[in-house]
């Protein structure tokens, strides 16, 4: 099934975020329909620095390549404000697409663009990012390519700027409408009520975010189509080694830390250690 008709189905799909091969096979094992590959996790992960524009096009169609090669399902990427103007924006959709994505989210922040969930962001004319959705849909090779058109001018221009912003992303010819940080429950209700019988919705859940925390239940039930949970493997993975240092810094051993870990034999289970090996014999000269 496509990415397209799984979001016309009557059920919220929901999508781990993911930044590397396994991150995105464990969220395919564990049972996920789809993954999406967050740039805040990317730049958390692959530079320990903060979502703040720092990841490059060419950095991320390298990441997506490596995620492809190695899971099956449809990956989600966050594709930032496409790398620079409308141009640039085609050549991001068509690198992205060969090398596996199967849907682009693009916003419309100002270059240098930053989470949005942090304070000081900007964004570009409406106009422009008009000009940017259409761009990107003229430049996808499939129409199974889906396009996300996010805006961020709740922060910068006010909620009706934002609903305004999304009437025309979505007239330009976006899939999927993604209006970022609403601040309260009644702006999450407004969003539904103007645009879900037009177009598929997606939510984003930020633990300790601007939004309120709801459920994908609780998300369906309000009309949203889609629901991502970029960060939260991140906070996660932090805590996590935080954890795992110290315990490793006071006790010299992984001991008494065992049991919040996967041994060797595990571990080599989940990435399929055994088929590769004997994968690889196959090819072996008698």
């Amino acid at each position: 099934m496509t990415l397209k008709k799984r979001l016309a189905s009557n059920k919220i799909l929901l999508a781990p975020g993911v930044f590397d091969g396994l991150s995105a096979l464990i969220a395919e094992k564990s049972g996920a329909e789809v993954v999406y590959l967050s740039g805040a996790s990317f730049a958390y992960t692959r530079f320990g620095r903060p979502d703040v524009g720092l990841v490059t096009m060419s950095e991320v169609a390298e990441n997506i390549a490596l995620i492809r090669d190695r899971i099956s399902l449809p990956i989600i990427v966050d594709a930032d404000n496409g790398f620079g103007n409308a141009l640039n924006v085609q050549r991001t959709v068509r690198v992205f697409e060969r090398s596996g994505a199967n849907c682009l989210q693009l916003e419309d922040q100002s270059i240098p663009k930053r989470c949005g969930h942090l304070q000081g962001k900007s964004v570009i004319k409406k106009a422009e990012m008009v000009g940017k959705i259409r761009a990107a849909c003229d430049a996808r090779l499939s129409k199974d390519t889906l396009i996300i058109a996010r805006t961020d001018s709740i922060a910068v221009e006010g909620f009706d700027s934002a609903v305004d912003r999304s009437d025309a992303y979505l007239t330009a010819g976006a899939d999927i409408l993604f209006i970022e940080a609403p601040q309260s429950i009644a702006e999450m209700e407004i969003i539904s009520n103007t645009f879900r019988n037009r177009v598929p919705l997606m939510a984003n859940m930020v633990e300790g975010g601007k939004s309120p925390s709801l459920n994908s239940d609780e998300l369906h039930k309000m009309g949203f189509s889609l629901v991502i949970f970029p960060g939260g493997l991140v906070r996660a993975l932090a805590k996590t080694c935080e954890d795992y240092f110290s315990n490793l810094i006071k006790e010299g051993s992984n001991t008494k830390f065992l049991h919040r870990m996967h041994d060797f034999s595990s571990l080599n289970e989940i990435l399929g250690t055994s088929n590769l090996l004997n994968k690889g014999k196959e090819y072996d000269q008698e």
